[in-house]
């Protein structure tokens, strides 16, 4: 429409691009994520194909293609219990590859019957927290100014009092829900449930949906459901009480509505709140 600025953007393996989708995203200004989740023998325990045979070299040339075509992919990392204890062999790794953007993604799934709560697979808590702050320490030491590492920016966003922009460290959330195929509209990508399901585009005004009375509770719940153990968090404004989909163990006093990431998110961002604050006095100070 005019009037209108549409920005586009795709998530892929990569394993499938050529020059003419590269050459595409490029004209077209797409940003692209490509989902890698570290060298050869870490990404290929999970990503394989209907043969079970590695995808490595595929998504690395995919990777190569969009930069020949001057794009900057950004990597989108799934950080699991395979991958966790190698952070600075995963992190130089896309490092060595030229990448500019990184987002680290933990791998939760929900496993009632676990004594952790979650899948063998998944990441455990602390595991996350020191990957992060592995990570971190050589990005400070490095790499400032020259990769972007999404957690990392959304921490120094509070040095400048600014908002968060995504969505699981934000107060509220809602505002990324979901389209499917068929029109359906759902509150969030990790909600794609019945009672998350608040009608359809087809039958529906977008922006009714959009500003509906059940859209805006379920973004004011992210905060309305932390339990007094988040509410009295010294990181509390780092963190948010991350995404409610991994609310789901107790706190120490007993109280329902934990984070499973909890212990990993409070040990980074206690680690790295020194760092912010020293950023915070160095802007205040040259204003």
């Amino acid at each position: 429409p005019r009037g209108r600025t549409i920005r586009n953007g795709i998530q892929t393996n990569a394993i499938l691009l050529d020059r003419v989708w590269c050459g595409f995203f490029s004209r077209e200004q797409f940003a692209v994520g490509v989902s890698l989740d570290g060298p050869a023998d870490l990404h290929d325990l999970h990503r394989w194909n209907r043969n079970r045979g590695s995808t490595f070299e595929k998504t690395l040339n995919g990777i190569s293609l969009l930069q020949e075509q001057g794009l900057e992919p950004e990597v989108l990392c799934v950080v699991s219990a395979g991958n966790v204890r190698h952070p600075l062999e995963v992190y130089r790794f896309f490092r060595s590859l030229e990448i500019t953007g990184i987002t680290f993604l933990p791998l939760v799934v929900r496993d009632k019957s676990s004594v952790t709560g979650a899948s063998a697979g998944s990441v455990l808590a602390e595991a996350f927290g020191d990957f992060l702050i592995e990570v971190f320490n050589e990005w400070k030491e490095r790499d400032i100014g020259k990769i972007k590492v999404q957690i990392f920016e959304e921490a120094l966003r509070t040095a400048f009092g600014q908002g968060h922009t995504l969505c699981i460290f934000k107060t509220t959330c809602g505002g990324v829900p979901v389209v499917e195929h068929n029109g359906d509209f759902y509150s969030c990508d990790h909600f794609v449930d019945e009672q998350h399901r608040l009608g359809n585009i087809l039958e529906n005004p977008l922006s009714d949906l959009l500003d509906s009375y059940e859209q805006h509770a379920f973004g004011r719940a992210k905060l309305g459901t932390l339990p007094r153990y988040c509410l009295e968090c010294t990181v509390r404004d780092m963190c948010g009480g991350e995404c409610p989909k991994n609310r789901f163990i107790r706190t120490p006093a007993g109280e329902e509505g934990l984070n499973y990431l909890c212990a990993g998110y409070k040990k980074f961002f206690l680690h790295c709140r020194p760092f912010v604050q020293a950023v915070t006095e160095t802007w205040k100070a040259g204003n």
